[in-house]
């Protein structure tokens, strides 16, 4: 049988040589590196609707060699909300070291009637995240001294000295500042600065809201409910608004319908105060005090004029870093910011903590004008850090001996290892992944001025990151 030849089919033509070649990268045996995929990826996500109005910026590079893989928009400073709590960490690792700790002194004066505490700041004294920090274990270690010793006892002498009386940082708003998320800090801080408070609403919407209580009790200080009843499931709404010139605060908003003792979690106006009056209860129920005790200031001299008769110990800081990422506890960025002002100039003030943290990465080779900061949490929108100095920071840390405390602190979001950070229309990530190829990769990703939901945003985050994966 004769075949019929077919034009072609014993060579490749020409022609055919160069549609198969132009076929190739498109087939599958072409692989996009992985700046062509953020570049792709970014770019999807800066043509989203949340974006319209919004600015991102995402900087990303290889951990090993420092290479830069991605970069857009690194050099613009922005709100990183709480992200900026890894530059925080990294500061006080690096100058306090990972074995710090807090101390707080209690002394008797030899001839006199005193207890005189001397405070440094430290932010966990009574918190119920470690068990020898818990405050009935803190009051009940103090009384007991006292009673053992049957101390006669009428004033309570505190040193308040090189440590700066303003208790919120510039650039708070009011309605952070009254919730126990926006806690100041002071010299002696207990219960992490915080109460919960029980509300009750009504069966119907509109309905007025009662508040029922509180833990612990609150002394000097009261709250006035303008809180009404809202629908079921829209949550918690009600936010509590410090008084101005007055001891009366006022809690306003809304939380759902037919709540019997619905918890929502304050800021305490002044946790020295309230630890004063906690113990002077104390002290009254053993017998050791008959009213209350006076309250005084003193500066502590060094001299031997009193005798140390207590000392509360405060955990590590590995440990207290790990509850600050891991929890973004505001109130520790903000004694961790004074405390490192307090090590270094002498006085715990934001401003010298401030001065000095961005000192300090000005040594180490990152522009201070890419770190302007005015807190040491974040949760200021006057902050602006560009993602070039969080990726710089994030590099500096992995090279020093804290970094598996530091890098544990991290919380896991997406499968990464990485802070994040939230305030109004911001939303941020900073932090570490190691791809599946095994390389690590070191990244910040901030968008400020979106618009929408938070939770849609960060599905969408989330796809430009699996880039790394």
């Amino acid at each position: 049988m004769i075949r019929k030849k077919i034009p072609g089919s014993g060579k490749i033509s020409a022609i055919a040589l160069l549609l198969l070649v132009s076929w190739f990268p498109v087939s599958g045996t072409y692989t996009q590196t992985l700046s062509q995929k953020l570049q792709k990826a970014f770019l999807r996500f800066e043509e989203d609707s949340q974006l319209a109005h919004a600015i991102s910026s995402l900087y990303v590079i290889e951990a090993a060699t420092g290479k830069v893989v991605f970069d857009k928009n690194s050099g613009i400073g922005l709100a990183p909300a709480s992200t900026q709590k890894i530059i925080t960490s990294a500061t006080a690792f690096a100058l306090l070291g990972k074995d710090f700790r807090y101390t707080t002194t209690f002394a008797a004066g030899k001839q006199d009637d005193i207890l005189y505490i001397s405070p440094s700041g430290d932010p966990t004294l009574g918190s119920e995240r470690w068990q020898n920090t818990k405050a009935d274990n803190v009051l009940n270690r103090i009384s007991g001294w006292l009673e053992q010793n049957k101390r006669p006892l009428n004033s309570i002498a505190i040193d308040d000295s090189r440590w700066a009386p303003d208790y919120i940082p510039d650039g708070w708003i009011w309605q952070d500042i009254g919730n126990y998320y926006g806690a100041g800090c002071e010299k002696l801080n207990w219960r992490e600065n915080q109460f919960d408070l029980l509300l009750q609403s009504g069966k119907n919407i509109g309905d007025t809201v009662l508040i029922v209580g509180s833990h612990p009790k609150l002394y000097n200080y009261h709250l006035q409910s303008a809180v009404l009843s809202a629908a079921r499931g829209t949550g918690d709404n009600a936010y509590i608004y410090f008084p101005l010139n007055d001891t009366a605060g006022y809690v306003k908003g809304t939380i759902p319908v037919n709540e019997k003792a619905y918890v929502i979690s304050g800021a305490l106006p002044s946790g020295t105060r309230q630890f004063i009056s906690e113990l002077s209860d104390r002290l009254a129920e053993k017998g050791i005090i008959k009213k209350a005790p006076e309250i005084k200031s003193f500066t502590r001299t060094g001299a031997d004029e009193h005798t140390i008769v207590h000392t509360e110990t405060s955990p590590g800081l590995d440990s207290i870093i790990y509850w600050f990422n891991k929890k973004s506890i505001n109130l520790y960025g903000e004694a961790l910011l004074k405390t490192i002002g307090y090590k270094e100039k002498g006085y715990g003030t934001t401003d010298t903590g401030v001065s000095v943290v961005k000192a300090f990465w000005r040594q180490n080779g990152i522009n201070d004008k890419e770190i302007n900061i005015v807190d040491g949490s974040g949760l200021s929108p006057l902050n602006r850090v560009t993602t070039h100095a969080q990726v710089q920071v994030l590099q500096y840390a992995q090279k020093q001996e804290w970094f598996s405390s530091f890098i544990r602190s991290l919380p896991d979001y997406n499968g990464m290892k990485m802070k994040s950070g939230t305030i109004r229309n911001v939303k941020g990530f900073s932090g570490y992944h190691t791809a599946a190829n095994g390389n690590t990769y070191i990244f910040s990703f901030l968008v400020n001025n979106y618009n929408g939901s938070s939770t849609a945003l960060i599905r969408k985050m989330y796809t430009v990151l699996d880039m790394l994966k």
